[in-house]
């Protein structure tokens, strides 16, 4: 059984769950007031839940050790990035409890960010952040969320349609560093993420077999995939292997950094140097990914077999990725005009027949 009790002019109220004794300020004078809470928490109790006042004493550096920690437990491939919304999030919201955070809190630091420049994208990941912040806090037991407020996403329009013509890949190609020229025809064949080729290690590559193998939990989808190299990409692979032998530098990588001493890594410089010198304007290491699909698709390859290539698992993803061009548009125009030609002589060919057989009946 709960009570009320006045502590100066004001009301208390105090009442139990599972026999510990909580108290909390009505914050009126009235006693009525003072009643209707009590019964609200009491209801509260009855059905389970724990009393509002506890909720209450929440604060979102909690919610981000949980979240957190969530991320490191299942192992998820996107924790600095979900480490990097934190670190944003937390300009906003630091030591904040957590029924403060209210759906003008969240717009006042959608505009925030926008003003410091921040893409829509990237504010809309540190508010996926916050979301899941709030849902692991309800779904927990006990829950320590009572509520998750409503949370405004930004819209979307950064997709990027960048991708290599042909003539235009051999041309970067020609004016790459040696050591990257294999890696990006890798990327370029295969349509293989970055952090996929710069991962790929010998006991992976079947020389003999002419395959290339990533194990399940190697890929961002955590499903493995293989993939038969052609001519170039297996003589490719050979040359490493031998340069491997001969130079005596046992590494596990099939693809090494510009020294011969580690994994590839960050490739920007020569890459941008590149695309300057090749005169095709700034492209990104994804944008091979792109083409990769594109070309199996112009080749005749089936869908079903170019995804398991590149290792898209949905369909509206691949589909993005499935670009037209402009030689594509002009193709398609070409291809119209015969059409029409053909539909138009074969339309001659009906009419003069037409009349040829009139002029016969009239002889007749």
């Amino acid at each position: 059984m709960g009570s009320i009790y006045k502590r100066g002019g004001v009301f208390w109220i105090k009442y139990y769950r599972n026999r510990k004794p909580y108290r909390e300020s009505s914050g009126t004078t009235k006693k009525m007031v003072a009643k209707k809470l009590l019964e609200r928490r009491e209801g509260e109790i009855a059905q389970g839940k724990l009393p509002s006042v506890e909720f209450e004493k929440i604060t979102f550096d909690q919610l981000a050790k949980g979240f957190l920690a969530d991320y490191r437990i299942n192992k998820k491939k996107s924790l600095v990035r979900a480490e990097r919304s934190v670190n944003h999030l937390e300009n906003e919201f630091i030591g904040l409890r957590v029924p403060s955070i209210t759906t003008p809190r969240i717009n006042s630091y959608i505009e925030d960010r926008i003003a410091e420049g921040a893409a829509n994208a990237t504010i809309n990941r540190e508010l996926a952040a916050l979301k899941r912040m709030l849902n692991l806090g309800a779904n927990q037991t006990p829950p320590i969320v009572d509520r998750v407020p409503h949370i405004p996403m930004l819209k979307e329009n950064n997709t990027r349609k960048g991708f290599f013509e042909h003539g235009d890949f051999l041309a970067f190609r020609k004016v790459l560093p040696e050591y990257l020229k294999g890696f990006v025809t890798f990327g370029y064949k295969t349509g293989w993420r970055f952090s996929e080729i710069a991962n790929l290690t010998w006991p992976q590559i079947d020389l003999d077999r002419g395959v290339a193998r990533l194990e399940s939990g190697e890929t961002k989808n955590d499903k493995g995939r293989i993939v038969y190299l052609d001519e170039e990409l297996q003589q490719i692979c050979k040359q490493l292997w031998e340069a491997r032998k001969i130079n005596k530098k046992i590494l596990p990588w099939v693809f090494t950094n510009c020294v011969g001493n580690d994994r590839m890594g960050d490739i920007r410089k020569s890459w941008n140097t590149a695309c300057k010198n090749a005169k095709i304007g700034k492209m990104l290491f994804h944008d091979l990914r792109r083409t990769a699909v594109r070309n199996m698709l112009r080749a005749g390859i089936p869908e079903r077999v170019a995804m398991m290539i590149s290792g898209h698992k949905t369909r509206s993803i691949f589909d993005r990725y499935n670009i037209v061009s402009e030689s594509d548009l002009k193709l398609a125009a070409q291809r119209q005009e015969n059409y029409l030609s053909t539909q138009f002589r074969h339309n001659l060919g009906t009419i003069h027949e037409i009349s040829e057989k009139k002029g016969l009946a009239r002889t007749s």
